[in-house]
């Protein structure tokens, strides 16, 4: 086979959603934030480290049978902001989209302030301002900068 002939790695899927052009080395976070840990049954396909030419390397993930919700896209955003989602239905794209950084993301991120109000017994929801550094609760101004797949809300 030729440098220029392109090999299909990984099989396509009939339902679901595929995640392409997320950062190289960034697929297992993106099950994170999906709750995909390989005990539920989720026929998932992950290629990592793919030759890319916009970013270099790339990670691509492929979920049969689920399409993501705008919570999950949201916060996908923020670790995956260069993702390209395409929902697929009978082996076709029926819809592709870039994702795009919301302002805010509200009740899928907890605080690790352990003393704001989000994480006390109060029936309030975790808001934090995305901004480029990080995202910042909106309660008690602490900043997350790093691990974000750890601070996702069980569902």
């Amino acid at each position: 086979m030729s440098d220029n002939d392109q090999q299909l790695r990984v099989s396509k899927i009939r339902n679901g959603t595929v995640i392409d052009h997320i950062a190289g080395g960034q697929a297992l976070n993106v099950l994170a934030i999906l709750g995909i840990d390989g005990t539920s049954g989720d026929s998932v396909s992950v290629a990592m480290n793919m030759p890319s030419d916009r970013l270099g390397h790339k990670d691509v993930v492929k979920v049969e049978g689920r399409e993501l919700s705008q919570d999950e896209v949201d916060v996908l955003s923020l670790i995956a902001p260069a993702a390209t989602i395409n929902i697929i239905r009978d082996y076709d794209v029926i819809e592709k989209r870039r994702v795009e950084r919301p302002s805010v993301v509200e009740g899928v991120l907890e605080c690790p302030n352990h003393n704001c109000i989000t994480t006390e017994n109060e029936p309030v929801d975790s808001r934090f301002a995305v901004g480029d550094d990080g995202v910042r609760c909106e309660y008690c101004d602490t900043i997350i900068r790093d691990d974000l797949p750890a601070h996702i809300l069980a569902e």
